[in-house]
C-alpha cells in the first residue's frame, strides 16, 4: 500500500549567511515576519520597505533521507511560487516555473539536501518577455509574463508584494507496482437515476508493467469492479434514485463518498477518495426578445444567481486556513450568497474553499487564471497554461458546487476597449487560450459543465463583448463617472461585475495605521488606498447625496460607508426586479486580502461593512423594493422562494415629521421564482416640488426556515430627491440597553426615534475590536422602535453607543 510522508517540518530558509526556520507551506515573506526580519508589510506604510523582497533570489532548504522498503519514492509539491531550480545533493533534480500546478518528481534512492532555489519573479518575467515580446496590460508589473497569481504584483484593491515559497504543502510518497495517477469522475443525472462514470489512469513501476491490476468504485451503496492491463479504464456507477445536491435556497447539500482501491493479488496498492454530488448543471444563452440570455438551470430550475465576486482571502494565500475559508464562505451563506466567482488574478482556491461550497451551497463560478492583461500565446507559456488547465479541471472537477469554467477577466473586453487592438498589431494576446485551448480542454476532460470565454462576454464577436443585452456584463461606468441612480438605467442580462468602494472598520484602520490621525487623506489612509482617483470617486459619490464633511472623519466614514451599501443595493433591486431578464448580479467583491479601502462587503481583518448586512437584506428569498420609473415608482415584489407569495404591502406618503398623507393596502401576487410589479397609485406618489414627502411600503413577513431576514417586517424607501435637497427634522431619539440572558456578554440596544431617523447605523467596532451587531442601516419613522442585538464588545453604556451609533443628519 502506499505510504505517505507529510513534509511540514525540518525546512530553512536562506537569509545572507543566516539559515532562518522556515514554515512549509509558507512563503519568503511569511518567513521573514515570523524571524523579525522585516516589519509587518499590511501595517502603515510598511508594504514599500519590503518590496526588496521580491526582487530579490531565495533558497529553501531541506534533509532528504528514506528508506521505505518500496520500489519508488516521489516528491510531491502540491504548489511551488514559482520559477524553481530543485537539486539534491548538489546533482539536478528539476525546475518549475508555474505557481497554479502540482509537481511530482522521482527521488528513488537519492539522499542528501534538498535544494529549491527560487529566482525573483521579476527576473522570471523579463526573460519570458524578451522571447514573446511586449502586451500590454492595465497595471505597470509584469504579472502576464509568469503564471503566478497576478493580483501579488499588485492591484487597485491589493498591496505589491510579489511572493516565493512552498506556498501548499509537500509530501513524499512512497509506492510499489502501481498507483493511481489520475481520476476524473463524471457525474450526470437523467431519470432519476445517477450516473458515475470514473475515468482513471494509473503509473506502473517497470517489475508493474503487465501486471493484471483490479481497480474497485464505490458510491452511494453501488459498487462495481474492473480488471486492469493497460494503463486506463473507465468503470460506471448507476445509482438509482439519488438525492439532488441543490444551491443554498433551493434545497438540501446531500453528498456522497466515492472511494476507489486499486489492487493486485498481493492486496491494495493505492487508494482515492472525494465527494461527490449528484444534479444537473445548463447554461441557458438562448437569443430572445432583448438579446442573448444567460442563465443557470440547476436541476431543471431557473436560478438568479445572488452572487458575489471572490479574491485572495490574504496577500499570503498559505496563511488561509481551511477554518478561515469555512468562517469567510459562512458569512457568504448567512448573507443570502449562493454563487461565488473565483476571478482570474487569483489563484484556484484550496480543497477546503470549494469542500465548504459543496456543503453550503454555495455555486462555483472558476474563472481560469487570466486577468486584466494580453497574454502571449507563444512557448513557454502555451505548454505551462495547458498543464495548468488540466491539473485543476481534473482536480476540481469532483467538486457539486463547481458550476461554470470562465476563460478570463476582461480580457476579450480590454482587446476592444482598451487601446490593445492597434499596438499589438496581429500579435497573439490570449484570444487563443479563451476561444481555443481551454473550451478543448473542459470538453475533453470534464463535458458536464458549461464554459463561456470570458467575463464579460457577449457570447461572439457579432457583439460588443460588454454589451448588456447579450450574456455577461461588468458594470463599472456608474462607479468611475456617474451617481448609483444609473444602475437603474438598463437591464443587463448577468452582472457579472460592479460595485462601490468604502473604508474599511475603523478598528480595522486604527490596527494597520497605529498612531495615526485619521483623515481621508492622511498618509496611512492614502497609501490603503490603492484605485485610481479612489478617494476623488468616494468624495463625489457622497457629495451627490450630502454635504461633504470638512474635518470630520468619523462622519466622512460612516457617510462613504452608507453611500457603498446603498449603491449596491440600488443596483441589485433593479435587476432582481426585472427577473428574468437579468438572471444574476455578482458584486464586486466579498472579501479582501488586507487592510484597505475597497470595494469589499467584509473588510480585510474580517470585519462586516454595512454593505454586508446590506447584502442580507437585498439577497433574501424575498425582497420589496420600490423602483423608481418616469411614469411613477413601481412596487416589486421579488420572490424567490419556491412557494407563493403574496403579501398585504401597506403604502404611505408619508411628510418629513412622520405624519401620513395618504396610505392604501395593495396584494401584489409573485408566483414561485417571480417577480410581481405593481405600480404606485398616483394620490401615494411623494411630491418632489415640497423636498418633505417620501414613500414608505411594509409587509409583513411570516416566519420561515432559513433565510437572512425571516420573521421580519420588510420595508422599502423611496425618497424623489437626494438627502441633502430633502427636509430632514433633526434627529432624535432614545437608546436602552437590555442584557440579553445566556452565555456571552451579549446586549441589545433598543433604538426609540421620536422623529424620522434615516439610515441609523451601529459601528459595533467602535465598543471594542471583537464586537458584532445583527443589523446595518435602518430608517425609522417617529414613534417607532428597533432592536440591535450586540456582542462581544463586554459591558458598554449608554453613552458608549450613542457615540457608535450614526444616522443621516443634515439639519
Amino acid at each position: 500500500m502506499k505510504d505517505v510522508t507529510q513534509l511540514t517540518e525540518g525546512w530553512s530558509l536562506r537569509h545572507g549567511e543566516e539559515l532562518l526556520e522556515a514554515r512549509v507551506p509558507g512563503c519568503v515573506h511569511t518567513d521573514l515576519l515570523a524571524a523579525g526580519a522585516i516589519p509587518d508589510p499590511f501595517v502603515a506604510r510598511n508594504e514599500t520597505d519590503v518590496a526588496w523582497v521580491g526582487r530579490r533570489a531565495w533558497t529553501y532548504v531541506r534533509r532528504l533521507g528514506h528508506d521505505s522498503g518500496h520500489e519508488r519514492t516521489d516528491l510531491v509539491f502540491d504548489g511551488l511560487d514559482t520559477a524553481a531550480y530543485l537539486t539534491v545533493a548538489g546533482r539536478p533534480l528539476g525546475t518549475t516555473r508555474n505557481m497554479h500546478r502540482t509537481y511530482r518528481f522521482d527521488v528513488t534512492g537519492r539522499t542528501g539536501d534538498l535544494e529549491i532555489r527560487f529566482a525573483s519573479a521579476y527576473d522570471e518575467a523579463a526573460a519570458v518577455r524578451a522571447v514573446t515580446g511586449e502586451r500590454p496590460n492595465v497595471y505597470p508589473e509584469p504579472f502576464q509574463y509568469i503564471r503566478k497569481m497576478a493580483c501579488g504584483f499588485g492591484w487597485d484593491w491589493g498591496p505589491t508584494l510579489v511572493t516565493a515559497g512552498i506556498w501548499r504543502p509537500v509530501r513524499l510518497e512512497h509506492w510499489s507496482t502501481a498507483r493511481l495517477a489520475e481520476v476524473r469522475p463524471q457525474v450526470t443525472v437523467a431519470e432519476g437515476t445517477g450516473r458515475v462514470e470514473v475515468r482513471l489512469r494509473v503509473e506502473r513501476t517497470e517489475r508493474g508493467r503487465g501486471r493484471s491490476l483490479r481497480v474497485t468504485a464505490e458510491a452511494a451503496g453501488v459498487r462495481t469492479e474492473a480488471e486492469l492491463t493497460g494503463d486506463e479504464t473507465v468503470l460506471s456507477l448507476d445509482v438509482p434514485d439519488p438525492r439532488l445536491w441543490w444551491p443554498r435556497g433551493y434545497g438540501e447539500q446531500p453528498l456522497y463518498d466515492l472511494e476507489l482501491t486499486l489492487s493486485d493479488d498481493s492486496g491494495p496498492l493505492d487508494t482515492w477518495h472525494r465527494r461527490i454530488g449528484f444534479r444537473t448543471i445548463e447554461l441557458d444563452r438562448s437569443a430572445d426578445a432583448h438579446g442573448t440570455g444567460f442563465t443557470l438551470v440547476v436541476n431543471g430550475v431557473r436560478v438568479f444567481a445572488r452572487g458575489v465576486n471572490w479574491i485572495p482571502d490574504d496577500a499570503f494565500p498559505s496563511r488561509i486556513t481551511p477554518e478561515r475559508y469555512r468562517t469567510r464562505l459562512t458569512q457568504a451563506a448567512d448573507a443570502g450568497i449562493d454563487l461565488v466567482r473565483v476571478w482570474g488574478g487569483g489563484i484556484y482556491e484550496d480543497e477546503a474553499f470549494y469542500d465548504a461550497c459543496d456543503e453550503l451551497g454555495l455555486m462555483v463560478w472558476q474563472d481560469f487564471l487570466f486577468a486584466c492583461a494580453a497574454y502571449p500565446e507563444e512557448q513557454p507559456l502555451r505548454g505551462e497554461i495547458e498543464a495548468e488547465a488540466r491539473d485543476n479541471v481534473v482536480r476540481l472537477m469532483p467538486h457539486p458546487s463547481l458550476m461554470l469554467w470562465n476563460g478570463n477577466n476582461e480580457n476579450l473586453w480590454g482587446f476592444r476597449d482598451w487601446d490593445w487592438e492597434g499596438p499589438l498589431a496581429g500579435d497573439s494576446w490570449g484570444e487563443g487560450y479563451y476561444l481555443g485551448l481551454l473550451p478543448r480542454i473542459v470538453a475533453e476532460l470534464d463535458p458536464t459543465r458549461p464554459y463561456t470565454a470570458g467575463s464579460p462576454w457577449s457570447g461572439s464577436w457579432d457583439h460588443h463583448p460588454n454589451d448588456p443585452a447579450h450574456g455577461t456584463h461588468h458594470s463599472w461606468e456608474v462607479w468611475n463617472r456617474q451617481d448609483y441612480a444609473e444602475y437603474r438605467a438598463s437591464v443587463p442580462r448577468f452582472v457579472a461585475e460592479f460595485g462601490w468602494q468604502a473604508p474599511p472598520a475603523l478598528a480595522t484602520l486604527r490596527r494597520a495605521l497605529p498612531g495615526e490621525v485619521l483623515a481621508p487623506d492622511s498618509p496611512g489612509m492614502l497609501h490603503h488606498q490603492k484605485a485610481e482617483d479612489g478617494n476623488g470617486k468616494l468624495n463625489r459619490g457622497v457629495a451627490r447625496h450630502f454635504p461633504l464633511p470638512e474635518d470630520d472623519f468619523d462622519r466622512w466614514h460612516y457617510l462613504t460607508q452608507l453611500v457603498q451599501a446603498r449603491a449596491v443595493a440600488a443596483g441589485i433591486e433593479h435587476w432582481r426586479s426585472h427577473w428574468p431578464v437579468c438572471a444574476g448580479t455578482v458584486v464586486w467583491q466579498l472579501n479582501d486580502c488586507w487592510p484597505v479601502t475597497s470595494w469589499a462587503a467584509i473588510d480585510g481583518d474580517g470585519r462586516p461593512k454595512p454593505l454586508y448586512h446590506e447584502l442580507r437584506r437585498v439577497y433574501a428569498d424575498r425582497l420589496l423594493t420600490l423602483c423608481p420609473d418616469p411614469d411613477g415608482p413601481v412596487l416589486a415584489a421579488v420572490n424567490q422562494a419556491a412557494t407563493p407569495w403574496r403579501p398585504a404591502v401597506t403604502l404611505r406618503r408619508v411628510d418629513a415629521d412622520g405624519t401620513t398623507l395618504a396610505e392604501a393596502v395593495v396584494e401584489p401576487a409573485a408566483e414561485p421564482r417571480s417577480v410581481a410589479r405593481i405600480p404606485v397609485p398616483a394620490h401615494l406618489v411623494p411630491d418632489p416640488r415640497t423636498g418633505r414627502e417620501f414613500l414608505v411600503a411594509d409587509a409583513e413577513e411570516a416566519p420561515r426556515p432559513g433565510g437572512a431576514g425571516s420573521g421580519e417586517g420588510l420595508r422599502a424607501l423611496h425618497f424623489p430627491v437626494p438627502d441633502k435637497d430633502f427636509a430632514y427634522p433633526r434627529p432624535r431619539y432614545d437608546v436602552t440597553l437590555e442584557p440579553v440572558p445566556g452565555p456571552g456578554d451579549r446586549v441589545d440596544v433598543v433604538v426609540s426615534a421620536q422623529t424620522l431617523v434615516r439610515d441609523l447605523l451601529l459601528q459595533p467596532d467602535r465598543l471594542g475590536p471583537d464586537a458584532v451587531c445583527d443589523r446595518g442601516r435602518q430608517t425609522l419613522l417617529p414613534g417607532e422602535r428597533t432592536r440591535i442585538r450586540l456582542e462581544g464588545c463586554g459591558p458598554v453604556t449608554v453613552d458608549a453607543v450613542e457615540a457608535a451609533l450614526f444616522c443621516v443628519d443634515l439639519a
